[in-house]
């Protein structure tokens, strides 16, 4: 009975919790949402040795080179079930990965990309809320869709590229 005189006295609680707004109801809309994961890109210092890794070693789907010289890179996309990896190495002195792996000598991950529905919506709602972005327009990426990136420092340390779905 000390049990049921017990679940009789948080009953009430129970419901007025259950009756109060949702969480959801207290989060402004946005004209834009955010999709899914699309890539986790890794700088590699050697990009043969790392395509083999995931090609020859773990048995990956691995795509070929593709050099982008706008952004200072060669990819490398490995396919995975639910997503990608995007290999990075420099293409050119001024690539920002020479940079990277100048601090980084043995690679490591880069930045993850994740879709959204309205690149321009995003941008626009992001520079009112204060996040910086890398660029002042979009550039088209290794997909050939428009990307941007948006400033670490204000994403918790992360480099977060935003990718037209």
């Amino acid at each position: 009975s000390g049990l049921l005189s017990r679940l009789q006295t948080l009953a009430p609680t129970v419901r007025t919790l259950s009756s109060s707004k949702s969480f959801s109801q207290n989060i402004p809309s946005c004209l834009w949402k955010l999709g899914r994961l699309n890539h986790v890109a890794i700088a590699v210092p050697d990009l043969e040795k790392a395509q083999s890794l995931y090609k020859d070693v773990l048995g990956a789907q691995v795509s070929e080179t593709v050099a982008l010289p706008e952004h200072g890179v060669y990819t490398v996309f490995v396919e995975l079930g639910n997503t990608k990896l995007e290999l990075l190495h420099p293409l050119g002195e001024k690539s920002p990965i020479a940079s990277f792996l100048q601090k980084n000598k043995t690679g490591g991950m880069h930045h993850i990309c994740i879709e959204v529905d309205d690149i321009k919506a995003a941008m626009t709602e992001l520079k009112k809320k204060k996040i910086r972005i890398l660029s002042e327009e979009p550039k088209i990426g290794a997909h050939g869709k428009p990307v941007i990136f948006l400033h670490p420092k204000d994403c918790h340390g992360v480099l977060v590229e935003l990718e037209q779905a």
